[in-house]
């Protein structure tokens, strides 16, 4: 009995373990459940409660090198995202059209995630027209910077950075264009 108990138990841990790892081939991504999807929860912070974005820098999907410190002064609209991503594919045309309506003014990013080949990302990046850069992370590094503020299983989740690169509102799950221009306006 008590076996029985022991490798059912490493069984579930093997199972969620699975579920969360990314390590899966990018083959092998469709119908993929090593995410978490949300239900669109919004969070905003009051200014005071604003805790500061961590430092992010990475290689863009193609190729240019993006900063998060060179934004300041500019509200970030930071949105984590997988090619794999169901609810990330029925979120995409809402992120397009904030970004259209909010124009320059508001700089948005992408954090592509679990991705392992690039191929996907840019065909899900042109198959939705995003007009904006997505930063390549196939392994989560740049993710896990955000500790605290963002689930790595958490996708898609979107965060609103203020003009002074402190987190102000986040979204766990699909964001509405309507909710993010809200957020905007809250974060400015």
């Amino acid at each position: 009995m008590r076996r029985r108990v022991v490798v059912l138990v490493a069984g579930l841990l093997l199972a969620v373990t699975a579920c969360s790892s990314g390590q899966q081939s990018a083959q092998n991504r469709e119908g993929q459940s090593g995410f978490v999807s949300g239900n669109g929860n919004v969070s905003m912070f009051a200014a005071s409660d604003r805790k500061p974005a961590p430092q992010l820098t990475g290689q863009t999907l193609d190729g240019k090198t993006w900063t998060l410190s060179d934004q300041v002064g500019k509200v970030v609209v930071l949105n984590v995202w997988g090619s794999w991503c169901p609810p990330c594919r029925k979120e995409a045309p809402d992120l397009v059209a904030a970004s259209k309506e909010l124009g320059p003014s508001v700089q948005f990013i992408g954090l592509n995630t679990r991705d392992l080949d690039k191929a996907p990302a840019k065909k899900f990046v042109q198959e939705f027209g995003v007009p904006f850069p997505s930063i390549y992370d196939p392994n989560g590094k740049a993710l896990l910077r955000f500790r605290g503020q963002i689930s790595p299983a958490a996708i898609p989740t979107t965060l609103v950075i203020d003009k002074s690169g402190k987190v102000a509102g986040r979204v766990v799950g699909e964001v509405t264009k309507q909710t993010l221009l809200g957020m905007v306006k809250d974060a400015a």
